[in-house]
């Protein structure tokens, strides 16, 4: 019986503690970024070491299929068109299971670039490895890292705009602040929003 009851004291410590960690996953403000390697729409592999005149990057995981996504997907366009040239590339994942949103395979990303004309990477996360080192919840959540001597800092962690319904009445621009932030040397006023949108599909 006592060997019941500590085996079970054991297994109730091993679930508080795997709630407590799953909680805490993913980057924090601060945290140095990894890089990846994943297959492009092109068919071509894709890291953020490809770029070297970056001063850093807005990591998006996004996916064709959420109404919150779409809404947006003009608005990361102009995000990358606005801040690429100035050395803050646009990186698009998609980090959804195809089996469970077939959707967002290969095929239908690649319609939907071309569609949208979108002129960053849009990446396909197969593995469903580099959303969770992120910490990704939501399809969009956005990344803003800085790159430094140390590697890719995260700097803001959220949701792009403070208005997905709407952009013509988007009162607060997180991701715009930021980048203009990191651009003139000065500190990203807000770090960290609640991202907006739909549950990626594990």
């Amino acid at each position: 019986m006592k060997t019941i009851k500590k085996w079970s004291a054991l297994l109730l410590i091993a679930v508080i503690a795997s709630a407590f960690t799953s909680v805490n996953k993913g980057y924090k403000i601060g945290d140095i970024a990894t890089d990846f390697k994943l297959e492009n729409i092109d068919g071509k592999m894709v890291s953020m070491s490809n770029f070297e005149d970056a001063k850093g990057f807005i990591i998006t995981f996004t996916c064709n299929t959420c109404p919150y996504a779409v809404a947006y997907e003009d608005r990361i366009e102009a995000l990358n068109k606005m801040y690429a040239p100035k050395g803050y590339p646009v990186i698009a994942i998609m980090p959804n299971n195809i089996d469970v949103k077939p959707g967002d395979n290969m095929a239908a990303m690649q319609k939907r670039a071309k569609e949208k004309g979108f002129t960053f990477p849009y990446l396909m996360d197969k593995d469903q490895e580099i959303y969770p080192q992120y910490g990704a919840t939501k399809t969009p959540h956005i990344y803003v890292l800085e790159k430094t001597k140390k590697g890719n800092v995260v700097k803001y962690i959220g949701a792009i705009d403070d208005n997905y319904q709407d952009a013509s009445k988007v009162k607060t621009k997180y991701v715009e602040n930021a980048v203009n932030a990191l651009l003139n040397g000065k500190e990203i006023e807000v770090k960290e929003t609640k991202a907006i949108g739909c549950s990626i599909k594990v």
